[in-house]
């Protein structure tokens, strides 16, 4: 599905019945990292995955990637639906943009999950995505050598989680297969990054969780420790056998997560 007549329009996909969850992906991904989460949670909740702006099958502006800008399209797609309030959960970038959303709209949403990311994610970190990130923006010759260069990129997803990338994150072109996410689109959000909405962080005021991998190169000890030291009442997750990428790893645990804060 697709907002109409938005300043940005978000892509997006519903499934399931019940209470809404809204789910964010990552920096570069698509809604259909969620796919194995969505499938969980469909016989208790409503679950609609996002393509955030910039990314998949949403609109790409020129400009308009801060934490704020996210946010408001969790609103604009709960508007298309009529839903008026929802669960949001997101991962990495959309963690980020998930506690925004508590904080800046908190009458549309009932609770937060924080899947590795937090406000204190060292500069150093943020220098490496950026450099990740924009080697990743390259042309492929066919399905299967970006199944490759996904397998060597994110070497502990499950397997169908590759097939899954390759399916929704590339588009064909003339002279090969490129991403959807847009170049321009990541860099901005990147230097977006380093802005740490902490006061945010700290001010959201519904039920929130946090699941970190405890093998993450994003989120490391310190910056999940201070993290807690904000907000030590809330529901913290390390898992031990994860890196950064815990959805496409153990979609399991972070449905269990979801069904939590869902109170079911």
């Amino acid at each position: 599905m697709r907002t109409r007549g938005a300043d940005v329009d978000i892509a997006f996909r519903v499934g399931g019945s019940g209470p809404a969850v809204v789910l964010l992906h990552g920096t570069s991904a698509s809604h259909a990292v969620w796919e194995p989460v969505a499938e969980e949670l469909s016989s208790v909740a409503t679950v609609i995955a996002l393509d955030q702006r910039g990314h998949g099958r949403s609109d790409k502006p020129s400009h308009g990637y801060t934490g704020p800008d996210f946010a408001a399209d969790v609103v604009t797609v709960l508007d298309a639906l009529g839903i008026e309030r929802a669960l949001v959960g997101g991962h990495s970038l959309g963690a980020r943009n998930a506690w925004l959303a508590g904080a800046l709209h908190v009458e549309r949403v009932t609770g937060v999950l924080c899947v590795d990311y937090t406000p204190y994610v060292e500069t150093a970190v943020i220098d490496e995505l950026a450099a990740r990130v924009a080697a990743g923006h390259r042309t492929f010759g066919d399905i299967a050598e970006i199944e490759e260069y996904l397998r060597a990129r994110y070497a502990r997803i499950l397997p169908d989680a590759v097939s899954r990338r390759a399916r929704w994150g590339y588009r064909p072109t003339a002279g090969g297969w490129v991403p959807h996410a847009a170049p321009d689109a990541m860099q901005q959000l990147i230097e977006g990054f380093r802005t740490p909405w902490d006061a945010e962080f700290r001010a959201v005021a519904v039920p929130m969780a946090h699941v970190r991998g405890a093998r993450s190169a994003i989120v490391g000890a310190a910056a999940w420790d201070a993290a807690r030291a904000d907000r030590p009442d809330d529901r913290w997750t390390l898992d031990e056998d994860a890196d950064h990428y815990i959805p496409e790893e153990h979609p399991g645990l972070i449905a269990a997560e979801l069904r939590t804060l869902l109170g079911i």
